[in-house]
């Protein structure tokens, strides 16, 4: 008696292996999407649960997120969204911007019509997210741009690196978006599509680099802020009500 296909050891694993996939992207969007904070513990039993799979999946996705540097595995603690260093990422923003430099330049070196004109459609989309202060949608193009210039620069071996730093960046990133920081990235964007449209390399490259420098200082001054007013937070003296004692003194 012939055996069906999906008992076939070949295609169970492959089945397997597309259920994994789709369990790793699922949990590595609402890492990215923030639903899931730096710090959260992740536990196999509930997101199964959740995602209606066997805890088998779960744990292989969080293999595979392990290597993409999106969560930690402690002995005896469990599996934690990572919480990137301040000094970490302003390392990454530093590495992204010298590929970016070399994309600007590889860019305006030969993009035709169509293209030049899918990359403003998607500056104009992040422009009116900016004006209606819709941050998600922002981030959402934003990452959909730089996307876009990945593939259109054709180096799939740059694309799988830039795609690893942007999801370390992923925190960072969405703490860096305020109404007034969503239109800066808005009219720099427009540039770089601006010096790619012109054919001009260098200043394309620049474009690209600065904006990403940009990032790293706007980066580094929220953190120092929040520092700041974490520091001042646990100065302040603790509020007291006042005994009945004092107040019949007072």
């Amino acid at each position: 008696m012939p055996r069906s296909i999906s008992s076939h050891p070949a295609i169970a694993q492959l089945q397997g292996n597309s259920l994994v996939n789709l369990v790793q992207a699922e949990i590595e969007r609402m890492i990215l999407d923030g639903d899931f904070p730096s710090g959260t513990k992740l536990t196999e039993a509930a997101l199964a649960d959740q995602l209606g799979v066997s805890r088998g999946p779960v744990r292989e996705a969080f293999r595979m997120l392990e290597e993409a540097g999106l969560v930690r595995t402690e002995k005896n603690r469990g599996v934690f969204v990572r919480d990137v260093p301040i000094e970490e990422a302003l390392e990454i923003f530093e590495v992204r911007a010298v590929m970016d430099l070399y994309v600007g330049r590889k860019l305006a070196a030969g993009l035709g019509s169509m293209q030049i004109r899918e990359l403003r459609q998607l500056v104009d989309a992040m422009d009116q997210s900016a004006k209606a202060g819709n941050a998600p949608d922002f981030h959402r193009f934003n990452l959909l741009f730089h996307d876009r210039l990945l593939d259109l620069a054709g180096n799939a071996k740059l694309g799988a690196t830039y795609r690893k730093l942007i999801k370390e960046l992923s925190l960072f990133r969405r703490q860096n978006l305020t109404d007034e920081s969503m239109g800066v990235y808005a009219r720099e964007h427009r540039q770089i599509v601006k010096a790619i449209a012109a054919g001009d390399p260098e200043a394309a490259g620049q474009a690209m680099f600065q904006h990403v420098m940009n990032s790293r200082e706007r980066t580094l001054r929220n953190y120092e802020k929040r520092q700041a007013a974490q520091a001042a937070a646990a100065e302040a003296p603790a509020f007291r009500p006042a005994r009945a004692s004092e107040r019949a003194n007072a």
